[in-house]
Formats: structure tokens, C-alpha cells, sequence
């Protein structure tokens, strides 16, 4: 499979873990990750969807690759960019604080709309409205931003990854959409996904 990205009216793909009832399977996917914020189970214990959520945006600074000329200098910061009424809270400046990646820090940004928003890396859209989400998205079609949100369609709207934290993890990953942003997605990130959506296809990985 090309390791590349958006959809075709189809269904994204997700990995389902028990939440509640499955914490064996969910530290799996998350130490694949690299998430040192859940190094135990009494931290696990203690995560809520937030922290889960906040930790995977964190990390696929690692596991998405950008093109070069979206970084001004070799130290500028990843910037993180939330669309929308805000979901985290402090959960995220807890998640990013003294994190580095590839030996940049991260910055978070917060905005009701793009144009209030800088060059962003990683945009979640968190607006509740689909015309809302859909317009953001077409705006940001084809730019080297990953975006990422959690509402149902939100493959099918134009988004790259779709994942949600409630009583299962769930990831979805849209290729022809990321390939077309020039972003490329690393075979250890799909790898802890069900199904992959490429050439308008959903593949299952497994």
C-alpha cells in the first residue's frame, strides 16, 4: 500500500478498544505511540478522552512528515491550531508542556475561524456545525496542514484523521486526503489502525 492520503464517499476506518473494559488493549496502542504521559496503569487509570486525544496530537508530530518548507528555520516550533470552541482546555498546555519533537517545541493556537489563525501544522476542527467544518476544510484543502477532528464524517467532509474517545478509541486515516496535502503518514501509525481509506477505498490493514 502507498504510505501517502482523502475519501471517496467512503466509510472511514477505525480501530475499536474498549474503553472501559479493554485498558490492556488501549495502553498497547498508546505505548505505540510513544505516549510517555501514560506510563502506568494508575496514570491510565486517571486519563480521561482529553488527555487520550491530546496525547495522539502530540505524536503525530512523530509520525507524519511534512515537507520542509513549512518550517521557516530548523527550530521553529510545531504550531497546533484549534478551530472552533475549544475541547481541551488546559488538558493540552499540560499535554505540550517541555515536549519536544524532532527538536522543536510546540506552540497552541485557538480561533473561531482561519483567518485568525496562523500557519498552522496540525489543525483540529472542533466546530459542531458541518457547513462550518466543511468550509474550514475546503480552506484548508491542499495545504500542508493535517487536519483532524472527531465528528462522524469527518473523512467524508474532507479531514485526514478522524479519531473520537468515549468508550472506545477510535482512529481513522483518509491517505488520498493526506497525499494530496503532501503529507505523508508512516507505516508505525498505520499500523495501529483497522482500515485505511486510499483511491476512494477502504482498506483494512488487518
Amino acid at each position: 500500500m502507498n504510505n501517502d492520503a482523502a475519501p471517496n464517499n467512503a466509510r472511514p476506518y477505525a480501530r475499536r478498544l474498549p474503553w472501559a473494559g479493554c485498558w490492556a488493549g488501549l495502553v498497547g496502542l498508546l505505548f505505540l505511540f510513544c505516549l510517555p504521559c501514560f506510563a502506568t496503569g494508575e496514570e491510565f487509570a486517571k486519563a480521561n478522552p482529553s488527555e487520550v486525544e491530546a496525547a495522539f496530537l502530540r505524536n503525530f508530530a512523530r509520525y507524519v512528515t511534512w515537507p520542509a518548507h513549512v518550517f521557516a528555520e530548523d527550530s521553529s516550533p510545531w504550531n497546533i491550531c484549534i478551530l472552533g470552541r475549544d475541547p481541551f482546555g488546559e488538558v493540552l498546555e499540560k499535554t505540550f508542556k517541555g515536549r519536544t519533537e524532532q527538536g522543536r517545541t510546540f506552540e497552541i493556537f485557538r480561533a473561531d475561524t482561519l483567518t485568525e489563525l496562523p500557519s498552522c501544522h496540525i489543525v483540529f476542527v472542533a466546530y459542531q456545525d458541518a457547513a462550518k467544518r466543511r468550509a474550514a476544510l475546503t480552506g484548508l484543502k491542499d495545504r500542508p496542514v493535517l487536519t483532524v477532528g472527531d465528528a462522524p464524517g469527518f473523512l467524508q467532509e474532507g479531514g485526514i484523521i478522524r479519531f473520537q474517545v468515549s468508550d472506545y478509541v477510535e482512529m481513522s486515516v483518509n491517505l488520498d486526503q493526506a497525499r494530496s496535502a503532501s503529507l505523508k503518514i508512516q507505516i508505525k501509525m498505520l499500523e495501529v489502525t483497522h482500515e485505511v481509506v486510499e483511491n476512494g477505498v477502504v482498506r483494512r490493514r488487518r
